[in-house]
């Protein structure tokens, strides 16, 4: 049995967090000693080890609560759902680092903060062996099989949006045409 200090340090959280984890019913202690202390067997080290499973994934405490409690939660759909918000919030990220660095107009900080942009990809495709004309039927193949992929991939190159319409178009008419 543990206390709550120590199950607490056992999984590097705060005793306050699982006081809080007990209140909203969360995670309740087994019993109680003599003493009124809260006691935590095996049981809850194990649902307490998937809280914190669930925790590092981002998800928020009612859908854990729910994914424990209820067998018919579908944790599938609720990890797909947090697996959308994360693309989300990375997407959001990344428009914020790329206009930062279009504040800046520093090619020096672009490459330390690991944004991909035009020059580094094609250089990438030419160290490859990508002539100019196989990089323009790469172009024409990407935006013929999956055009908002292309989209999306031009505009995590740092491409601005006016650019991005010209070779989108430039591409669909190249396919077109033969």
């Amino acid at each position: 049995m543990y206390t709550v200090g120590r199950l607490a340090k056992k999984f590097g959280l705060s005793r306050t967090a699982l006081l809080y984890y007990d209140r909203i019913g969360l995670l309740s202690p087994s019993g109680h000693s003599p003493a009124g202390y809260r006691l935590y067997g095996e049981d809850d080290t194990r649902r307490l080890e998937q809280i914190c499973t669930f925790r590092r994934a981002g998800l928020r405490l009612d859908d854990i609560s729910r994914i424990l409690d209820a067998p018919e939660t579908d944790l599938a759909a609720v990890l797909e759902k947090r697996l959308l918000e994360l693309n989300e919030e990375i997407e959001d990220l990344r428009a914020q680092q790329r206009l930062i660095v279009g504040l800046l107009r520093s090619d020096h900080l672009r490459d330390r903060v690991g944004v991909m942009n035009r020059q580094t990809w094609v250089s990438l495709l030419s160290a490859s062996g990508f002539s100019v004309e196989d990089m323009r039927q790469w172009h024409v193949a990407f935006e013929r099989h999956a055009p908002d992929k292309h989209q999306r991939f031009l505009e995590f190159l740092c491409v601005p949006d006016d650019e991005i319409e010209i070779i989108r178009s430039w591409a669909a008419a190249r396919d077109n045409s033969g």
